[in-house]
């Protein structure tokens, strides 16, 4: 033990070094990979290169310089460099057996990414959610839905479906319906509802707003009340053409909507 002690001290003090140097360095190139980053975004930004397209070369570059962090402090405590490529690539083709729908979400996230049907900030309905681009990521895109939820989609999801996107044309069509009673004056009604929708905040003048009869039912005929805006006022001027229609129809006197039925009894019967 007298001849065993000192050679397990040396040792350790040699393995307490290389892990307070692994330790340093791993911090030191965590450092490194921040600041690059930030040199990276700016340097982007300031070419005014798209936003989405940003956070995924950031994303890109930030998973790139791990990786060569990891390779550099496995080489430090004596592992192959070569021996770690080899073992990463076998790896990959492990992971891409296992994982083929989360590679196939990182292919989609390329596309999506060079294609730019979607980007941040712009209001869409894709993958089957309905909100706002927050980002698109490596593998899923971020949607805050309406109601303040932050969803996670897969890219793969998509691409391959349908992509709605708002906020490409400058305005959208907002879709509401009025309900006249039997013999009112269809004409007049729409007259009015035609000079209101103007005054309207945020709905624009070209294409101009639209109402005419769309149906007809039991209580009478139906009106199609569409104003146009662009995607951010969408809500407020759906709300607001609601309380109009009930407003202005009240003011003009015209009659709520009843539906009768008449029934007729045979009396042979």
């Amino acid at each position: 033990m007298e001849k065993l002690w000192p050679v397990l001290a040396a040792k350790g003090v040699d393995i307490g070094t290389k892990l307070i140097g692994l330790l340093v360095v791993w911090f030191i190139g965590r450092v490194v990979i921040g600041m690059v980053k930030k040199v990276l975004g700016r340097s982007l930004r300031a070419r005014k290169v798209e936003a989405t397209l940003i956070g995924y070369i950031e994303s890109v570059a930030t998973v790139l310089m791990n990786i060569l962090l990891v390779a550099v402090l496995l080489s430090a405590v004596g592992v192959e460099t070569t021996t770690f490529a080899g073992l990463l690539a076998a790896a990959g083709l492990a992971i891409g057996a296992a994982w083929s729908g989360l590679l196939s979400n990182f292919a989609a996230g390329a596309f999506l990414v060079v294609l730019r049907p979607i980007k941040k900030g712009d209001f869409v309905s894709a993958g089957g959610v309905t909100g706002t681009v927050e980002e698109v990521g490596l593998f899923v895109t971020t949607i805050h839905t309406p109601d303040n939820v932050r969803t996670f989609v897969g890219n793969q999801k998509i691409f391959g479906d349908t992509i709605s996107n708002y906020s490409v044309n400058p305005s959208r069509r907002v879709d509401r319906t009025a309900q006249l009673a039997n013999g009112a004056d269809h004409k007049k009604a729409i007259a009015i509802l035609k000079e209101t929708l103007k005054t309207i905040p945020n709905v624009v003048a070209d294409p101009p707003p639209e109402v005419t009869i769309i149906d007809f039912t039991l209580a009478g005929p139906v009106l199609a009340v569409r104003p146009y805006t662009h995607t951010d006022h969408y809500w407020q001027v759906y709300f607001d053409t609601n309380e109009m229609i009930r407003d202005e129809l009240g003011k003009a006197g015209f009659a709520v909507p009843d539906t009768n039925i008449r029934v007729h009894t045979d009396k042979a019967a």
